[in-house]
């Protein structure tokens, strides 16, 4: 495509991003970055450092550094991108970039900045979306384990049974994502001490998983894994 079309065609640069996301998508960090700073770079020359195009490149780069664990090259890719996009298009319409960045900051242990970022998602997303669209009730999902891993139990407690009434009622009590959050919610308890509490709400889980995702899927011996360990 690049010999027909010419190495900076949009369409050349839109395959070599695609072919990029495979390479990321294979756990092949350096052929990834090389691709995707090369669409970046070329983006920037032809389009401007601010052109939508230009900040989905540098995304992507973003995005590989953090699965590879450069946290704080990725950190700081996505704050550009951020707020190049909030000066653009207004600061409540990158929230999904938003909450890439305060998952980056969670990796990082930097709880107190990760959870300032995702009452800001959740916020926005309630006020844009609803409360029980998905994208908030993931927003809340992400802030409660934020508390979680302060220790902050009874404000993980809070919204781990807010989401898991929501899912409930729209998803049914069998769903994966239901169960997840009640595997969460069992997690708190045996902080908090309330181990038969906690224990008895794995154990149904367990069946629960067993019978939709069924008893190889991972999620289902992860479970398993964690009633056995609570039972000895």
């Amino acid at each position: 495509m690049a010999a027909k079309l010419g190495a900076d065609h949009p369409d050349t640069l839109t395959s070599m991003a695609n072919l990029a996301s495979t390479y990321r998508n294979q756990g092949r960090w350096e052929e990834a970055e090389k691709l995707f700073v090369q669409v970046m770079e070329t983006r920037k020359a032809k389009l401007g450092a601010d052109h939508p195009d230009t900040l989905t490149s540098m995304a992507n780069l973003a995005s590989t550094y953090r699965n590879h664990g450069r946290w704080e090259e990725a950190e700081k890719l996505f704050v550009q991108v951020m707020e190049t996009r909030k000066a653009k298009l207004g600061a409540d319409h990158p929230d999904t970039l938003t909450s890439i960045l305060a998952s980056t900051l969670w990796n990082q242990g930097r709880w107190e900045e990760a959870e300032k970022l995702f009452v800001q998602v959740m916020e926005t997303r309630k006020a844009k979306l609803g409360a029980d669209h998905p994208d908030t009730l993931a927003s809340m999902n992400n802030l409660a384990l934020t508390y979680m891993n302060q220790g902050r139990w009874d404000e993980a407690e809070k919204l781990e049974v807010q989401v898991i009434e929501i899912y409930k009622a729209k998803l049914g009590a069998d769903h994966p994502d239901t169960l997840t959050c009640i595997v969460n919610l069992a997690f708190t308890w045996n902080s908090q001490g309330r181990h038969e509490d906690a224990l008895a709400l794995m154990q149904d889980c367990v069946e629960a998983r067993q019978r939709v995702l069924g008893p190889e899927h991972p999620d289902t011996l992860s479970s398993l894994v964690t009633v056995s360990k609570w039972s000895s």
